[in-house]
C-alpha cells in the first residue's frame, strides 16, 4: 500500500499525468520506494475509482490524449491519516545478506566479486543521494522548488529540511552498506590466506 502514498504524495505538488508520475519516480521517490510502470498505472486507476484522485483528459502531443491525476480532498485526508499513523515495519528480504550467511559454499574469487559489486552498488546510490542533499540545499531540485511555491514561506526551512533529513538516512546506510562489504573482503581474505 505504500505505493499509493508515495503517489499521494508526488501529486501532493502538482497534477500530473501517469508518465509525469513515472519519471519523478526515477528521480526523486524511487529512492525509497520503487515501482515499474506496470504497478503506478493500474494503482493510479484504483485510487480514482476509490476517489483519492480526480483523472482529466489532456491533449497529449499532436493527436493524442493522457488522463492527468490530480489529489482530491479524500487523497489529502487519506495521505494526512497515512502520516500520522505508526509504520507497520514488514520483515527483511536481503539477498546479499542471505548469501553473505553461507559464503562458505562460494569460491573466493567469487565472493570478492560479490562484495565488489555490492560497494560499487552502493557506492553508486551513496553519489546519487549526496547530489540530492547538495541540489535540496543550493535550490536547485526542481520538485522541491514546486512544492515550497504551492506552500507558505514559514514553512520552507522545515520542508526542505525533511528532504535532506531522507537522504542524509540513505546515505548513511549506502556506507554502512559499504563498510560491511569491505569487511566481508577482509574475512575472505582471512580464510583464503589461511587455506
Amino acid at each position: 500500500m505504500s505505493l499509493r502514498y508515495a503517489l499521494l504524495a508526488l501529486l501532493s505538488v502538482e497534477p500530473m499525468t501517469g508518465y509525469e508520475l513515472s519519471k519523478q519516480f526515477g528521480s526523486s521517490v524511487g529512492y525509497v520506494w520503487h515501482a515499474p510502470d506496470s504497478q503506478i498505472y493500474p494503482e493510479l486507476r484504483r485510487m480514482e475509482k476509490d476517489g483519492l484522485l480526480a483523472g482529466e483528459e489532456i491533449p497529449w502531443g499532436q493527436r493524442g490524449k493522457k488522463t492527468q491525476y490530480r489529489i482530491t480532498d479524500d487523497g489529502t485526508s487519506a495521505f494526512r491519516e497515512w502520516m500520522n499513523s505508526p509504520l507497520e515495519y514488514s520483515r527483511e528480504r536481503d539477498p546479499a545478506h542471505l548469501k553473505a550467511a553461507y559464503l562458505e559454499w562460494a569460491d573466493p574469487t567469487a565472493a570478492r566479486a560479490q562484495m565488489l559489486a555490492h560497494i560499487a552498488y552502493f557506492t553508486t546510490c551513496r553519489g546519487q543521494w549526496e547530489e540530492k542533499i547538495h541540489e535540496l540545499q543550493t535550490g536547485t531540485n526542481a520538485m522541491l522548488n514546486k512544492r515550497l511555491a504551492a506552500m507558505p514561506k514559514r514553512d520552507h526551512r522545515r520542508i526542505t529540511a525533511y528532504k535532506i533529513f531522507t537522504y542524509e538516512g540513505l546515505v548513511a546506510k549506502a556506507q554502512a552498506e559499504i563498510d560491511w562489504a569491505r569487511n566481508g573482503i577482509k574475512l575472505i581474505d582471512s580464510f583464503d590466506d589461511a587455506s
